[in-house]
């Protein structure tokens, strides 16, 4: 599975985490920033994880920010994105199975390392069950598809 991954400044400590983590695991990883702990706009790669993972050029995409709020709204932008902002692995599994999230966000300042792997491994684990679920995702591209174009 490839999994494009990215965070800001606050989120860059476990982004780096759990990049480890999966490449240890033997995901392929492209990392889209950033690099240091230096200030930098989170929009910025919200925007590229979005658009690689709509592209179909990553089968998945990991943001993190200091509270994994400012990154997954600005991913929500990108149309074709279902980002959720995640904190518990009730969560991620229901995000997979029930929203086919093709992106999760996760905040450093409020998700300690060894919840956030949890998590991610039980996102990366847990498969979209379709069926009744499918009509809800159709509904949320409508809604998408509408305010697109303004």
């Amino acid at each position: 599975m490839k999994i494009a991954i990215g965070s800001d400044h606050g989120g860059y400590g476990l982004k780096e985490l759990i990049k480890k983590h999966l490449q240890e695991k033997g995901f392929d990883i492209k990392d889209f920033g950033t690099d240091s702990i230096a200030s930098t706009d989170y929009p910025d790669f919200a925007r590229s994880v979005g658009e690689a993972v709509v592209a179909e050029e990553f089968d998945r995409g990991i943001l993190v920010c200091g509270t994994g709020i400012g990154i997954s709204i600005a991913a929500n932008k990108v149309p074709g994105v279902r980002c959720a902002l995640v904190g518990d692995c009730f969560s991620a599994k229901a995000t997979r199975q029930h929203n086919n999230a093709n992106i999760i966000a996760l905040g450093e300042r409020v998700v300690g390392p060894g919840l956030a792997l949890e998590i991610v491994d039980t996102w990366l684990g847990t498969e979209f069950e379709g069926g009744r679920h499918q009509n809800r995702i159709d509904k949320i591209t409508e809604i998408e598809r509408k305010y697109s174009n303004l």
